[in-house]
């Protein structure tokens, strides 16, 4: 039996096309939702990780944290192995999209139509044409993030999909009809070389969790027990980054041979970071004195530690509740809301948000303040560099501490 990977433009009648094909050819209809519950469980993240990683919403850290190519990577196995073991199956939604190209008994759908046709779909189902161009422009941006990760392609390219719908020119019956009559077709039948392809992607998948488990950031490609590590960023130690990757890929059960070669945007600017779980973190520095700020940044980069930058305590408490980080260095002088209350916000809706004071304003008085409502510790600027940063290691020890306790 053929498996069908299908996704569809926003208003396009996708997912009642994929109802009628399961209903009629009792294949069994996998939801990205289904994935990312699954994914969120076995390996204890957040599905809104998951969920963020696919939509293409940046992560502020990810140059040094890798978050979307590990949650991605961990998706990848869910995935997998629900084709290996769920074969007859419509993946309906992005994620099918995971499933690799030379994989060929998965048929690849994609509904779509021009944007006035869906602007009137979405008035029919009770929206206003503002409403309705709104939900339509997310769902494409989304979609186009998407496919230009994975493929470097519109989403809309013939080339990712065996057959297009025109959701505009196509009812809903005569569209699953489509379908139907094309899981027949022997170009996405099974093959021993089809089915071995589909251990290859588990067998990647799992080699790729690993490694980026490890803070590594490389592709996997497998080939039997064959594993082939793609590094694509430069590197100085390429041969101890080598072994290392070999290390870790050949404890993953089925690897017989590991090898590693260098990819095409190997010599571009990019440098090669491998991110510590054990003792790399995320902080977010807050003040509203740019220059000194933006030098302590860069100062931090290179010393391996993610650091963000916002101006004042609005910024900082919007960023605290649509990001993950362990760590705030937060002047008290600043416009608006000022330090004292941003403390006092974060303590109170981020209890396991670290803060740091680093201002050249207060005093005693501050300083007794200032640890009374939660702060990790108070330093006067300027701040030795070296006191600053192992202030900050001292207050991630502290939330990993919390973390385990609570686990």
């Amino acid at each position: 039996m053929t498996a069908i990977s299908m996704h569809s433009g926003v208003f396009t009648n996708g997912h009642a096309i994929a109802e009628i094909v399961s209903k009629e050819t009792g294949l069994k209809l996998i939801l990205d939702k289904d994935i990312y519950e699954k994914t969120a469980s076995r390996y204890s993240l957040k599905k809104e990780t998951l969920e963020r990683a696919v939509s293409g919403k940046a992560f502020v850290f990810n140059s040094f944290t890798h978050e979307k190519e590990r949650a991605i990577a961990h998706l990848k196995t869910i995935v997998a192995e629900k084709l290996k073991d769920e074969p007859n199956s419509i993946f309906f939604g992005y994620l099918g999209m995971l499933i690799p190209e030379n994989i060929r008994h998965v048929l690849r759908v994609l509904s779509i139509s021009d944007t006035r046709h869906r602007v009137e779909t979405g008035k029919a189902r009770g929206l206003t044409e503002k409403e309705a161009l709104k939900k339509i422009h997310s769902g494409d941006e989304k979609i186009f993030n998407w496919t230009q990760y994975l493929f470097q392609k519109e989403p809309w390219s013939p080339a990712l999909y065996d057959i297009v719908i025109p959701a505009d020119k196509m009812e809903v019956d005569a569209a699953a009809r489509l379908i139907i009559d094309n899981i027949g077709n022997p170009a996405v039948k099974e093959t021993q070389d089809s089915l071995q392809r589909v251990n290859d992607f588990i067998l990647a998948a799992y080699v790729e969790k690993e490694l980026t488990g490890k803070g590594h950031c490389v592709t996997v490609d497998a080939d039997k027990d064959n594993v082939t590590i793609i590094i694509d960023k430069k590197v100085i130690l390429l041969s101890h980054l080598e072994d290392e990757l070999k290390s870790i890929a050949k404890s993953v059960p089925g690897v017989q041979s590991v090898t590693t070669k260098i990819g095409k945007n190997y010599y571009k600017a990019d440098i090669y970071r491998k991110f510590d779980f054990e003792l790399s973190y995320k902080v977010l520095l807050v003040d509203d004195e740019r220059d000194f700020v933006q030098t302590l940044s860069e100062r931090l980069h290179m010393r391996d530690v993610g650091a963000h930058v916002v101006y004042n305590g609005q910024e900082a408490l919007e960023f605290a509740d649509s990001e993950d980080f362990e760590v705030m260095v937060l002047d008290l002088k600043m416009p608006g809301i000022d330090g004292f209350e941003t403390l006092r916000q974060v303590k109170q809706n981020h209890p396991d948000i670290e803060v740091i004071i680093l201002t050249g304003h207060g005093n005693e008085d501050d300083k007794k303040k200032c640890l009374e409502m939660g702060a990790f510790a108070y330093l006067q600027k300027p701040a030795d560099i070296d006191i600053l940063t192992q202030t900050m290691k001292d207050a991630y020890a502290k939330v990993r501490l919390n973390k385990e306790k609570k686990a």
